[in-house]
Parts: C-alpha cells; structure tokens; sequence
C-alpha cells in the first residue's frame, strides 16, 4: 500500500470527515473523555477552516491505499510566516510514513506562497505530534501567542 497527498478542499466529504475525526481525538485527549458529537460540531462550527484555501492557506489530504487517513492546513500569517495546522493521521495508519509525508506536502504549498518559516502549536497530551514535528527539523521556539490549549510552539526555517 502506498500514501498519496494532494491538495483538497477543506469542505470536501473526505476532509470533513478527517477534520471531525481530528477534533475528536484532540478534545477527547483534552477532556480524558469521549468528546460528544454536539461538542465535536461546536468546536468545528466557525473554527477559521475557511481560510485554508488560497490565497490564506492550504489543505491537503493523504490517502493511504485511496482510503482517507490524514490530514493538515497551512494558514498564512504573513508574508513570510504561515502556521501549520490540523495535522492529523488516522490511529490505524499511524506509524506508516503518511504524517512526514503531509508535512513535505505543506512545507511545498508553504513554499509556491513565498513563506519561508512555518510554526506551529500543539500541546502536552500529543506526544506524536511533538515527536513528528521534531523529527521532520521543527525545533521547539518561544512562545508566539498565549492561545487556550498551546503548551508548545515550534518552527521551521524553508
């Protein structure tokens, strides 16, 4: 089996169902409970998605034997920064290469806007997330905002 990742709307069928899955599992991490479908809608409800698609952003979706299985969002800061977002890998693909593959994805689209840095937050609890983000020559920064849930900030020079 082989991954693909290509660039996706972030409303498509695929990325919806992807963007819920990714809000489940980081709200039900958070609340060390199952996260309610009426949470799960809430938390999706005006989340800023629309911006990642140009000229603010970015979405892609990787596909793992053409089944959905993971994704991420560029959003666009300024000029020369853009932060990455809602990456997230399927636990049933995790493991398989497809999280490095959607940053080269991201880090490429990063790249056709002119941004020559990418960071990102992430928090305690997503010890993967962390984990991929180091591997793939994000290096941990001082904090660049004080937004609810971000324990760690990382960045990337392209």
């Amino acid at each position: 089996m082989a991954w693909t990742v290509t660039p996706e709307h972030f409303d498509s069928p695929d990325s919806t169902a992807l963007r819920r899955d990714y809000y489940d599992e980081v709200a039900s991490r958070y609340w060390k409970r199952p996260a309610t479908s009426e949470e799960i809608d809430e938390g999706l409800a005006d989340d800023g998605a629309d911006r990642l698609t140009p000229p603010t952003g970015a979405f892609v979706v990787g596909r793992f034997g053409g089944k959905p299985a993971a994704c991420a969002g560029l959003l666009l800061v300024d000029a020369d920064v853009a932060e990455l977002t809602r990456v997230f890998v399927r636990p049933e693909y995790r493991g398989t290469g497809g999280g490095g593959l959607l940053l080269t994805a991201i880090e490429s689209a990063a790249r056709a806007f002119g941004i020559r840095r990418i960071r990102l937050d992430t928090r305690n609890d997503l010890v993967e997330a962390r984990g991929l983000y180091a591997k793939h020559g994000y290096r941990e920064v001082p904090a660049f905002h004080r937004r609810q849930y971000a324990e760690h900030w990382f960045a990337k020079e392209l």
